[in-house]
């Protein structure tokens, strides 16, 4: 979500940057300012303006129209401890919007590739990504579960917020750690958050939006993904 959380492939969609642009404005992130993103106004209208596009009603939230929690402090965090990229190549997964991505690249980061199975998603990253003067490298396709791209670095916003999809994605980063690969985490306290597996490193009091969040401000926390233990 802060990226923005994963999910289904849309069919029969005519042209995803041109809804993007047509239903979104160009804003500063509350949280890290540094940083322009296409935003919607309101969430439930471009909701069923998206279902409409696609002739579904089982879509979930447009997630890469907002400045989700988790993306935002993790964006803040990368933003003010850029040697935590700098030089590095950098999988952010579930990109959403691009933020998370967006913020690497403005830390230093070689290389980042945002990886999001939304067309809607890619679409905002790519314009995100051109609105901030940075080049991001884009795929469509589910990684979790499958063999572990090349990264050096790995950065997830937002993304515990449902059990199977929370099970899947922690087996999946637990390959990373296992290999020595940085796992960081951006999470105001989803749900399924292993909380257990996870070492504090920084805490935001992030700006929010109250039609998606529960409050105007959410505690927010970056997190390392601890290796797990044999």
């Amino acid at each position: 979500m802060g990226g923005g959380p994963p999910h289904g492939r849309a069919e029969g969609l005519s042209d995803p940057a041109e809804f993007v642009r047509a239903n979104t404005r160009l804003r500063p992130v509350p949280h890290a300012p540094e940083i322009a993103l296409h935003v919607a106004d309101e969430a439930v209208p471009l909701w069923s303006k998206t279902e409409e596009e696609l002739e579904r009603d089982d879509l979930p939230p447009p997630f890469w129209a907002f400045a989700w929690a988790g993306g935002q402090a993790l964006a803040r965090y990368l933003m003010d401890a850029p040697e935590t990229v700098r030089g590095r190549r950098v999988l952010d997964v579930g990109s959403g919007s691009g933020l998370v991505a967006i913020a690497a690249m403005k830390a230093g980061a070689s290389s980042v590739l945002a990886v999001d199975i939304d067309p809607f998603a890619l679409a905002a990253i790519e314009a995100n990504a051109a609105a901030n003067g940075v080049a991001i490298s884009t795929s469509g396709e589910d990684p979790i579960g499958r063999s572990f791209p090349k990264a050096e670095i790995v950065t997830v916003g937002d993304l515990f917020y449902e059990r199977d999809l929370a099970q899947r994605l922690l087996a999946w980063l637990d390959g990373f750690a296992a290999r020595g690969v940085p796992v960081l985490i951006g999470d105001p306290g989803r749900s399924y958050l292993p909380k257990d597996r996870l070492a504090p490193l920084a805490d935001y009091a992030v700006p929010v939006t109250r039609e998606l969040e529960d409050s105007d401000i959410k505690r927010t926390t970056v997190w390392r993904l601890r290796s797990q233990e044999i």
